[in-house]
């Protein structure tokens, strides 16, 4: 399992990559190997998002699993790539696999986020 020094975790196995105020969210290495073979994406609908709330769906041949918002703002920007290809949250989870992009109005949320190392340490 692989965990980015560059990134930011969810207790839900969501990452988050913040490049100015756009953080783009995916699903972390771990979680795809929980759920294995990811078969189909819901991507989620465009606009404002509640930090914490359920907006996607990444479904395998094991389970059905809630992708959350890991942070608040507004979804500008979704995968459709997954849409024909669901397996790059396989093959791919911290670059091509991303789900989402989101503009936030205020980027020190992402420092209630955890590390590398915490969440390294939370799912070893």
């Amino acid at each position: 399992m692989t965990a980015p020094a560059d990134l930011h975790y969810t207790r839900d196995h969501e990452w988050v990559r913040l490049e100015g105020d756009i953080a783009t969210v995916g699903i972390t290495d771990h979680a795809q190997e929980e759920l294995s073979d990811v078969v189909f994406v819901e991507l989620p609908d465009m606009g404002d998002v509640e930090k914490g709330k359920a907006c996607a769906v990444v479904e395998s041949v094991k389970a059905a699993s809630d992708i959350y918002a890991p942070i608040a703002g507004e979804i500008v920007e979704i995968n459709t790539d997954l849409v024909t290809d669901p397996s790059k949250v396989n093959s791919d989870p911290y670059n091509g696999g991303w789900i989402f992009k989101m503009k936030v109005t205020d980027t020190d949320q992402v420092n209630e986020l955890m590390d590398a190392g915490s969440y390294s340490g939370m799912v070893s």
